[in-house]
């Protein structure tokens, strides 16, 4: 597995996540939703993936999103 579909696995976890708890516990969650979409954005732009540095480091290998 690489760097980009852990990325996507983890994003898409928590917002599925944060969707289940908007809709049983408080709507505030949604903010988290916010806040994945919001970075997912930037990355997509800048490169910058605090999560990916982090895989990087761990040993996964890069992907074509991210790359070294």
């Amino acid at each position: 597995m690489n760097i980009d579909r852990v990325v996507m696995g983890f994003a898409g976890t928590v917002v599925l996540v944060s969707v289940a708890l908007a809709h049983f516990v408080s709507p505030w969650w949604l903010l988290l939703t916010l806040f994945v979409g919001a970075n997912l954005l930037q990355a997509s732009f800048t490169g910058f993936c605090p999560l990916a540095m982090i895989l990087r480091k761990l040993g996964l290998k890069a992907g074509c999103a991210f790359p070294r």
